[in-house]
């Protein structure tokens, strides 16, 4: 096995394709997974090079529906270039969301699937979940990238200010590091990644689901022509900032005041009272029963997915402090479909919220967290008193308030539609490769 020398200065690309020249195999490249590149074939005799995209197709949650949302948009792009493949990796299977998912979705996941191993390994194995399952994983599961794999891209995101201990060092094997916004870009290179592996692919919103053209308003109990409806979806935990909308929101307005805050929740190592977690809550804070308060309401938490759009679309404004965000689906879910959206801007947010399409709420200062397994990272402090006063603006000023949701709809189609990420996937996908073909005829 040959020695090779590259310079630190060549982008990542450059320096895998001076390893191939020189004869030299890294730890995720096997030689004859290069030399059979093109004779790949998957089940259907398809002799498209195969890119096998791993992640938590039908686990629920949201490196699930990020992977299906890329899913979708190849498939329908459906390149000449390659054949996509795509294997449950990451997490368990979630039988109440797989039962739940949209027909066409299944109709495409089913079209693609593939789990047992090709007769020789993917051109790009695509491995789309958090670190730690990468191979060699800490934890049972399908093993991505597979042995011989000739590129490996690993997809990833985080919602602190810094990396999680061991991040830097699993993603060493990897050829790129796909993330979905500048910000995680700067934190992953400030946490030791090198700039040239690191690569902006960011989310798709699907435009066409989302859209509120196509669907009527949920009917909500009590809810009249005049009432503000602000909604809010998020798992319960401390990261999602549920005290501080509450809080918030308990000292914008009175019981007698037409409005609502309807919340779509789910526990996340917590109880699934929330009735009783937001009582409590109110006579903790503030010693006063819900009664005394303006109006919550708590919606199921199995709502079915298809009713999404309809549920946007019973909204005035969505809202949603939270401390941290990888991307923020929920977000751009509610500005595909013209709401006005008041959200904390920090973190993953940053890379699609404007003054122009939604209320950016500003933060008091970043805060350590004090709990867990990522004590002492820091993520925001979204100011309640900023929060108070963007609640009231929607109400005193509706006609700027369905401005930005304007706005913010026509900014999701021509950014983030399945069609443009989908392509920029495409691309990037070509362009490896491209350069994989060329490092080949080389050799």
């Amino acid at each position: 096995m040959a020695i090779c020398i590259v310079d630190k200065k060549d982008t990542r690309r450059q320096q895998k394709f001076k390893f191939l020249k020189m004869g030299c195999r890294r730890p995720v490249v096997a030689a004859f997974a290069l030399s059979q590149m093109l004779l790949h074939t998957t089940a259907s005799d398809d002799s498209r090079p195969i890119v096998q995209w791993f992640a938590p197709f039908l686990s629920g949650g949201g490196y699930c529906s990020e992977a299906i949302s890329f899913a979708q948009a190849i498939s329908d792009l459906n390149s000449p270039r390659f054949s996509l493949h795509v294997t449950q990796h990451g997490d368990s299977y979630n039988r109440k969301f797989v039962s739940a998912l949209p027909a066409e979705t299944k109709a495409m996941l089913d079209a693609h699937w593939f789990t047992s191993p090709t007769a020789t390994p993917p051109s790009i194995a695509i491995c789309h979940s958090e670190p730690g399952a990468w191979n060699p994983p800490r934890y049972q599961t399908t093993l991505c990238p597979p042995e011989g794999t000739a590129y490996a891209i690993g997809r990833t995101m985080f919602e602190t200010d810094r990396l999680p201990s061991g991040w830097a060092q699993r993603m060493e094997a990897m050829d790129e590091i796909w993330v979905p916004t500048l910000f995680s870009k700067k934190v992953f290179e400030a946490g030791g990644v090198p700039a040239s592996k690191l690569v902006v692919v960011p989310e798709a919103v699907d435009v066409a689901f989302f859209d509120p053209s196509t669907v009527e308003a949920m009917a909500l109990p009590d809810v009249g022509d005049d009432t503000t409806v602000f909604l809010s979806i998020f798992k319960w935990e401390e990261r999602k900032g549920w005290k501080t909308l509450l809080k918030a929101y308990f000292a914008a307005f009175t019981n007698a005041d037409p409005v609502v805050l309807v919340l779509l929740t789910n526990a996340y190592h917590s109880t699934s009272d929330f009735n009783n977690l937001v009582a409590r809550y109110a006579l903790d804070s503030l010693g006063r029963s819900l009664d005394a308060l303006p109006r919550i309401h708590i919606l199921p938490s199995d709502l079915p997915q298809t009713d999404l759009p309809s549920l946007y679309k019973a909204a005035t404004a969505f809202v949603l402090p939270s401390r941290g965000e990888g991307w923020g689906r929920p977000h751009v879910e509610a500005m595909s479909m013209e709401l006005p959206i008041i959200a904390t801007f920090w973190s993953g947010s940053t890379e699609f919220m404007t003054d122009a399409n939604s209320y950016p709420l500003s933060i008091d200062g970043l805060v350590p967290i004090e709990t867990g397994a990522f004590k002492g990272h820091l993520w925001a402090d979204p100011s309640p008193t900023h929060l108070q006063e963007l609640l009231r603006r929607v109400i005193e000023h509706p006609a700027e308030a369905k401005k930005k949701g304007q706005q913010a709809r026509q900014d999701m189609i021509t950014r983030f539609a399945p069609s443009v990420v989908g392509a920029i996937v495409v691309d990037a996908i070509a362009d490896v490769l491209e350069s994989l073909e060329a490092g080949y005829d080389e050799l």
